[in-house]
């Protein structure tokens, strides 16, 4: 507890372009190895790069989601160094004019609790390639293969600032910043595909110490648990390196899943090391004002003012918010029913997170692609409060028009299910019930309650789940007491 870390987590994003950043070529995942490329990503003599418009503008939006300036002068420059997976051996990025700088992003650390993280900057580069190895274990592996298709794919690189202190809110971090690009829909995000990478910077010092410790990058890191686990056990490492009286070194570690260590990769490279020059085949990026000002009035409601709203709008409590705001397929989803239903904003909270999302999340189901639409759940729902069918009986046509994509009224003729209201019904199945159980009768009126919900239950298997519950409780009531 004498020691703090200092994290400062680098993002890469991969843009939801169909073509790569200067060339046609198709960024669609899957494709058979080497099947994607052209000179211009495979930087052949004579090939020229042209920038794609759309992944500008999609980097202007994760931008100003971001609360960064955007620098309406900017370059492209190129970075040098030899690796198998870069074929010019260069990547076009931004060195010392990025596209934006200067934002930040807000995190929940507790209940009511927030930290804002600085966001040093975001600047746009193409990806490299794609090292494929012959078996899971990297310091086993005796050969590797080389995939060329995820060369010059767009990229985005957020560069946070150094404000992150423990790995729990470096996950909170990254699931925020994933939470926010995905309503943006720039990218799917995807951890284990690729499209979603971290490398963090992570040193240790004393507390109360205003100077940094000697940092090391963590890469390798494709999930939050990952993450978490990278950190944690890094942070531990480095620790126990200063209490022995060594000195922490300055290098690249990659994270190994199997045994959730960091192990060295390589000594660390400075800026120099890259040997960073303007590229001299793109000219630099202006941005105009009326750019900036037709993105920014395209953007979505994020989840920060969505949460907001549906708190003031629909009264629903942090619990359900969270969840129903936790994805923009969900939240829309929810307000389309809402506009159909005109019951109480609770209650459908209720039957989208307990029943639906039980399904989608079951299936990894794409929730607008449901066979329950918000108008055959709207069905469902007035069916219950027209006292046509059970709450229980609503919860199996809710599964069934899941499953098949029949019509909630069909499905409820078809299997007999409507509710039973007869009142000479329901005091058959109660007397019933009380001859079968009269010790239990004799409970409630000692003044045991729990007696009540026992005769409850078996009215309700009686009858198939089919009777009124109010009926059956009020009816029920009467009878015992009388």
């Amino acid at each position: 507890m004498d020691y703090e870390a200092v994290i400062g987590l680098e993002v890469h994003v991969q843009l939801k372009t169909e073509t790569k950043l200067f060339c046609n070529c198709s960024t669609k995942f899957g494709a058979e190895p080497n099947t994607q490329t052209c000179p211009v990503c495979l930087g052949l003599p004579g090939s020229l790069p042209v920038l794609n418009k759309r992944a500008l503008e999609f980097a202007i939006k994760v931008a100003v989601a971001l609360n960064c300036k955007i620098n309406k002068y900017s370059k492209f420059d190129r970075k040098n160094y030899f690796y198998p997976d870069l074929p010019k051996n260069y990547q076009i990025s931004q060195y010392d004019r990025p596209l934006s700088s200067n934002g930040y992003l807000e995190i929940e650390v507790e209940e009511g609790t927030k930290k804002r993280i600085g966001i040093t900057r975001i600047h746009m580069e193409e990806d490299a390639g794609k090292l494929v190895h012959s078996i899971d274990d990297l310091q086993k592996a005796k050969e590797s293969y080389v995939d060329y298709n995820r060369t010059g794919t767009p990229l985005i690189e957020i560069v946070s600032e150094p404000d992150i202190r423990t790995a729990q809110q470096a996950s909170l971090y990254l699931k925020t910043l994933r939470q926010i690009l995905m309503y943006l829909d720039v990218s799917d995000c995807n951890m284990e595909e690729g499209s979603l990478r971290c490398d963090a910077n992570v040193s240790v010092r004393k507390i109360g110490e205003e100077k940094f410790g000697t940092k090391t990058e963590l890469k390798n890191m494709n999930s939050f648990k990952f993450v978490e686990k990278a950190l944690e056990y890094e942070i531990d490492r480095q620790i126990k390196v200063i209490k022995r009286g060594e000195k922490v070194i300055q290098e690249t570690r990659l994270f190994d899943p199997q045994s959730s260590k960091t192990i060295p990769m390589r000594t660390k490279e400075e800026a120099h090391d890259y040997r960073y020059f303007p590229d001299p085949d793109l000219v630099p990026l202006v941005i105009s004002e009326n750019m900036i000002e037709a993105i920014i009035s395209s953007l979505p409601e994020l989840p920060k003012r969505k949460k907001e709203r549906f708190k003031t709008e629909f009264g629903l409590n942090d619990y359900d918010i969270k969840i129903l705001t936790s994805d923009r397929n969900i939240a829309d989803y929810f307000e389309n029913t809402a506009k159909l239903y005109r019951g109480d904003p609770k209650k459908l909270a209720n039957w989208i997170i307990s029943e639906l999302l039980f399904f989608i999340n079951r299936d990894n189901a794409d929730i607008n692609k449901c066979n329950l639409t918000p108008e055959r759940l709207v069905q469902i729902l007035r069916l219950i409060d027209e006292d046509k069918i059970s709450g229980k009986i609503g919860k199996e046509v809710v599964k069934e028009v899941y499953e098949t994509g029949k019509e909630p009224e069909e499905i409820v003729k078809e299997r007999g299910l409507v509710q039973i209201t007869d009142v000479a019904e329901i005091e058959r199945l109660i007397e019933e019930a009380i001859k079968e159980n009269q010790e239990t009768a004799f409970d409630f009126k000692k003044g045991k309650d729990k007696a009540l919900g026992f005769l409850v239950g078996v009215v309700m298997k009686k009858s198939k789940g089919k009777a009124n519950p109010r009926l059956v409780n009020e009816i029920l009531v009467k009878k015992l007491k009388a």
